[in-house]
């Protein structure tokens, strides 16, 4: 058995009870601006907060804010003073940045040959999403959602564009006013989650953890899985390339899971226990029935309208049952 840590221990108390008691009222704008004193400082743990957003969630009109903290756009340690010197400033470097784009994107479009395919790729990604809620009421600005999204293709030299990064910075748009923040929000998420939906840098080491973790907590499913073709697993990579958006039910159930994404809490890598949990959705069918890969594969794109609580809780628990067994190194890096 592994010796608990005093902070892995009470990650166990919070995931074995997490899924045992109806979740409270998410923190709302109220309670948030308690949390700071009159100067805009800190006046509460920043650790008991994140551990409050993962138990509780936030209220939407205190989600804005809330995820410039989580995000690391404004430092946990800034008074309010300070906030809005950083806020100016991100508008500024963002200004300067999209400046900068005007005057060499004629040298991207005649000596970069990756450039016009990647612009054409996102002006199509755009074109599909639906701008409109269900009473016609535009949701998004799709002209202003291209000029972020290359924007953010010429200036992250680490995570290059890829489908998907569409639908993720509309969510950004849906919930901030100004293209500064929203540009700045993305920049801070993917590094936040150290990219672990990007295909070239964290979707890779996602699925090869998914597999360790089946592996380790249910080798018989690991066995069945590997004789329907080595790919299987590695075939969910949609889920990481769209951080899970399109298995929820709602934009609030997105939001919801991805600020316990930034909260870092229970643990690093969440996101693999909220696969394997999702995964887990399908076990007894992909047993009892006769499956190919390809019928696996869509029972797990079939996944759709779940509810974030839900999924939260149970990869808590996963979690939960991870710490209490002695897991291989690997396993142990990556989580705990």
């Amino acid at each position: 058995m592994t010796t608990l840590s005093p902070e892995n221990s009470l990650s166990a108390r919070w995931s074995a009870s997490f899924i045992l008691v109806k979740r409270k009222p998410p923190i709302d704008k109220t309670e948030w601006d308690a949390f700071f004193d009159e100067n805009g400082l800190l006046a509460k743990s920043r650790d008991s907060i994140c551990v409050n957003i993962l138990e509780r969630g936030l209220h939407p009109f205190v989600r804005t804010e809330a995820w410039k903290f989580l995000t690391g756009y404004y430092s946990w340690q800034s008074s309010q003073d300070e906030r809005l010197t950083v806020d100016s400033t991100r508008r500024k470097n963002y200004e300067a940045l999209c400046e900068m784009y005007e005057k060499i994107q004629p040298l991207l479009e005649n000596l970069h040959r990756n450039f016009m395919e990647t612009r054409n790729n996102i002006a199509y990604d755009i074109q599909k999403l639906y701008d409109k809620d269900h009473l016609g009421n535009v949701l998004i600005d799709k002209k202003r959602l291209e000029k972020i999204l290359l924007l953010s293709y010429v200036c992250n030299t680490q995570a290059e564009y890829q489908q998907g990064f569409h639908e993720m910075v509309m969510l950004f748009q849906l919930m901030v006013e100004h293209d500064h923040e929203t540009f700045w929000l993305f920049q801070f998420f993917l590094q936040k989650t150290e990219h672990s939906c990007v295909i070239n840098i964290g979707v890779g080491k996602n699925l090869d953890m998914l597999n360790d973790l089946i592996d380790f907590l249910d080798p018989m499913f690991a066995e069945h899985l590997r004789g329907k073709g080595a790919g299987t697993v590695r075939s969910l990579f949609l889920w990481f390339c769209f951080c899970f958006q399109r298995a929820f039910k709602s934009f609030e159930d997105v939001w919801r899971l991805w600020e316990v994404l930034l909260t870092g809490k229970p643990c690093r890598n969440f996101q693999v226990l909220v696969a394997y949990s999702m995964l887990q959705m399908v076990r007894e069918q992909v047993l009892q029935e006769s499956m190919t890969r390809d019928d696996i594969i869509l029972a797990c794109n079939n996944l759709i309208d779940l509810d974030a609580d839900v999924l939260i809780s149970a990869a808590c628990l996963i979690y939960a049952e991870l710490i209490q067994r002695d897991a291989p190194q690997p396993l142990k890096d990556f989580f705990l």
